[in-house]
């Protein structure tokens, strides 16, 4: 019997996951040891201990008893709201956010930890308030988990951070067209993407002969904020100002050419022309010294780690484990796609990290604890049979 419920254990467990994200961690620290090349400190040596870190964590949320989870799902979400709250009182200043603790040598990020809590809070929601005879969900429905996530967003919008902040929108947004909305909810929500897009054009595009120019919220951004999107729309503007780290980054993607310069060969990552070359603009250095090609495997071994996450919760045996998986499956599309998509030019620059290649403790462990949830979600159509 033992021996039975160890090969169902085997069976279940969602290989896919875990192979493409190992194999992400290990170009991501073969990648970090160039980017952070002397005489920047040996990064890849820690991005090793974060990540063995973040595989005891998932380990450990792998194996509880998923109600447990389930019943955890509030105070896990709790004790990140305060976390977030405490950083006004207690938090590190950096580049103009106050989104760390620095404990000693270490400095983590609440943020990075409350997408987690924000997901399984979701998750429990969508599992309570479950209706077999109204399966879709109006507007009045969908107010408490709008709630739930507006909360952490609108905290970590005010440290400021406004790409994590846009992160989990995004991630809510996706978890609430999950739970199947009414066709009037899908109207709304088409309508306000259009309004975005008018407003943009308005702000941005439109021609006004008129002195001051009218617009809706460009006047209400701060300077940097509105440099970042007026680079994004003219990537020729102000090439030695807000546009010349941007410019940098596309010289770097576009001269690794389709085979790449070579491992710690690449220029504009040697001579220090990008920014953030370990966190934000990591995909940069691998595409330079990488090439296309070698690009085009990284964004495969994503598309696996997707793919076996949807279909984790394409089998859940429940609603909680469906919109955990899914949600981890938003989280990690969400920032891979912002990521690269900003140090290719094509969306604009936020300061978001690509997940399990760019360096940083918060980071690696909030990943791979999403990844020892969709595990947990696996393993839980065994434990029922048993």
């Amino acid at each position: 019997m033992e021996l039975s419920a160890e090969r169902r254990s085997v069976s279940q467990m969602p290989w896919l996951v875990l192979l493409a994200t190992v194999l992400t961690a290990a170009v991501g620290i073969y990648n970090l040891a160039s980017a952070s090349r002397p005489p920047s400190a040996p990064m890849w040596s820690s991005q090793i201990a974060y990540f063995f870190v973040g595989a005891a964590v998932a380990a450990v949320v792998a194996w509880v008893d998923p109600k447990l989870l389930e019943r955890l799902a509030i105070p896990i979400y709790l004790v990140n709201l305060g976390a977030l709250v405490a950083l006004k009182f207690f938090g590190h200043k950096a580049k103009g956010a106050e989104s760390w603790f620095v404990l000693g040598p270490l400095r983590v990020q609440p943020a990075e930890f409350m997408k987690i809590g924000m997901l399984l809070m979701l998750a429990k929601y969508f599992q309570d308030d479950f209706r077999p005879q109204q399966p879709a969900y109006g507007f009045l429905r969908l107010i408490p988990p709008a709630v739930i996530a507006l909360i952490p967003t609108g905290l970590v919008l005010v440290q400021p951070d406004l790409g994590t902040a846009l992160m989990m929108a995004f991630t809510t947004m996706t978890v609430l067209l999950f739970a199947r909305p009414t066709v009037a909810v899908w109207i709304v929500l088409g309508v306000l993407a259009l309004a975005g897009v008018g407003v943009l054009w308005n702000d941005y595009v439109r021609t006004q002969a008129t002195e001051p120019r009218f617009t809706v919220i460009r006047h209400k951004l701060k300077k940097h904020q509105d440099a970042r999107i007026t680079g994004w729309l003219d990537p020729t503007s102000d090439l030695k100002g807000s546009n010349y780290h941007a410019m940098q980054s596309k010289i770097a993607v576009g001269s690794g050419g389709v085979n790449g310069k070579g491992w710690m060969e690449g220029t504009q990552t040697g001579l220090r022309y990008l920014p953030e070359q370990h966190t934000d603009f990591i995909f940069s250095v691998f595409a330079e010294e990488q090439g296309y090609l070698k690009c085009v495997g990284l964004l495969v071994l994503y598309a696996l780690l997707l793919l076996g996450a949807l279909g984790v919760a394409a089998t859940a045996k429940d609603r909680f484990g469906a919109f955990v998986a899914v949600g981890v499956a938003a989280m990690i599309f969400w920032q891979v796609f912002e990521n690269i998509g900003m140090v290719t030019g094509l969306l604009p620059i936020t300061g978001i990290t690509l997940p399990l290649m760019s360096y940083g403790g918060s980071s690696m462990v909030s990943v791979l604890t999403g990844i020892g949830l969709l595990v947990n979600v696996s393993l839980k159509r065994q434990r029922s049979t048993l």
